[in-house]
């Protein structure tokens, strides 16, 4: 708006002292100049009726001096010509000013001729007239007498550059006045607009509180009513979905921890049958193995769910110690009865140390190798290393890879969403679909990641990186 109004300013301003610049400068030179002409035909009247015909140089020169003086200033010089014959008020003048083309026009004409020449920075008047011969009743009659006027126009000059100067001076107060309403014009417009930006990105972070003052009735304080009726309503939106959001938590929570007697109960007298079954009739112990089955994986999603509630209302803890890796994945595996299925390619022990959580390693690395057995195919492979600066600033990588076909495309930006399923990936899964979320949520616990893809050999593979940073641990939690 500066900018905008600056340049109108300057083109106005520009415009306007132009034309009056060129007005005032045609007044003051026509002017003068119709003064001296006015002046010299006069003097020229009077003076040529005492010449005698033919003039000598004597009488040329006296003209000349006569015509000079008449200007009290002494700023006219004269140049008188007959013929072959010139004579001059100043001595030895050579009259350049006095172009061919004027002395050529005044021969050939009666009139007065005028001309304005620049010599050496200086501009003159150069006004050129025949000397008429004239009778009662008679024709007037050239008489070949020519006089050129040469006359400096010095106080002319200063008047149009006085008239430059105060254009210029116009121009700079136009522009300043200009700049002082943008910034008037822009302060109106630029703080609304500010404010707005100021609100919205408090909105972004998170303060649904915020709310713009309305002042005027313009079409900005309609954008700031309207933006604050939208915060509003986005405000009153927000605090439902996490109220609901809440409620949901807190109902899966509960939910969970009431299941968790029956289900103890329930597992303790299926296992009693599990011992028995053998001793049952093949229906009943068939039935048997099935309740006994589903009891598990109902408590194992019990387990899961209350996990999930924990991560949601951000009750779950850390409790680091440092462990050997290596040492760390195959008691994994050996508790779940996988350390003859799974080929693993482990550092030797004492190699590869790291603060972590024992029990949520042990979750992270036996949920990627259950769903690798589960939905991938075997051979299993468990591998371990350390990249970077050691174990002061470097990380640790973890990889479980099947021989599986891969998991598709589609499929791989949400394998770590709770309870996705795909029929593709999925095929013969009896999971809850909450296996992957739990080991995202307990690698991010470590400030690692997790990220899934397919391997150019075939087969899918988890890679878990997790930091060795010493000097990011609490002081409690180093030994």
């Amino acid at each position: 708006m500066v900018v905008a109004f600056g340049l109108v300013a300057t083109v106005a301003a520009a415009a306007t002292g132009a034309l009056t610049f060129r007005e005032a400068r045609t007044g003051v030179l026509q002017q003068s100049q119709d003064a001296v002409i006015r002046q010299l035909r006069t003097q020229v009247g009077q003076l040529a009726g005492g010449l005698s015909y033919p003039p000598g140089q004597e009488t040329l020169r006296r003209l000349a001096s006569d015509l000079a003086d008449t200007e009290a200033q002494g700023h006219w010089r004269v140049l008188v010509v007959f013929r072959e014959m010139s004579a001059s008020s100043v001595a030895g003048d050579p009259f350049t000013e006095v172009t061919p083309a004027v002395r050529a026009a005044v021969g050939a004409s009666r009139a007065t001729v005028f001309q304005r020449v620049r010599r050496d920075g200086h501009t003159s008047l150069v006004v050129g007239m025949p000397v008429v011969f004239s009778a009662p009743g008679a024709e007037r009659v050239l008489s070949g007498v020519q006089v050129f006027l040469v006359v400096p126009q010095t106080v002319e000059q200063a008047y149009v550059d006085a008239l430059v100067t105060a254009v210029e001076r116009a121009m700079v107060v136009a522009l300043a006045l200009a700049v002082v309403l943008a910034l008037l014009a822009a302060r109106g417009v630029l703080l609304p607009v500010r404010a707005l930006r100021h609100a919205t990105r408090s909105i972004a972070e998170g303060r649904l509180d915020t709310r713009l003052a309305v002042n005027g009735s313009d079409e900005l304080a309609d954008l700031s009513d309207t933006f604050n009726e939208t915060a509003a309503a986005l405000e009153t939106s927000v605090a439902e979905l996490r109220d609901m959001e809440a409620r949901a938590r807190r109902f899966a929570a509960d939910v969970s921890h009431e299941l968790r007697t029956p289900l103890a109960a329930m597992s303790a007298v299926t296992d009693v049958l599990d011992e028995d079954a053998a001793r049952l009739d093949p229906d009943t112990a068939t039935a048997v193995r099935l309740i006994s089955a589903e009891t598990v994986k109902l408590a194992r999603l019990v387990d899961d769910l209350m996990e999930m509630s924990r991560f949601d209302a951000d009750a779950a803890v850390l409790h680091l110690d440092e462990i050997d890796l290596a040492e760390s994945i195959r008691r994994t595996l050996a508790s779940r009865g996988w350390s003859g299925t799974v080929e693993t390619r482990l550092p030797a022990p004492g190699t590869v140390r790291a603060h972590v959580d024992p029990r949520r390693l042990d979750v992270v690395v036996a949920n990627l190798v259950g769903n690798a057995l589960r939905h991938g195919a075997r051979p299993v492979r468990v591998g371990l290393h350390a990249r970077g600066a050691g174990g002061t600033g470097g990380l640790v990588v973890i990889e479980v890879r099947d021989s599986g076909p891969g998991i598709p495309g589609d499929v791989l930006p949400h394998v770590f969403e709770r309870f996705y399923k795909s029929d593709t990936a999925r095929a013969r899964s009896e999971g809850s679909g909450l296996g992957l979320s739990i080991t995202a949520e307990n690698v991010r616990m470590h400030g690692g990641t997790v990220r899934a893809a397919n391997h150019p050999a075939g087969g899918a593979l988890f890679t878990v990186e997790l930091p060795l940073r010493r000097h990011d641990l609490p002081e409690e939690d180093r030994s």
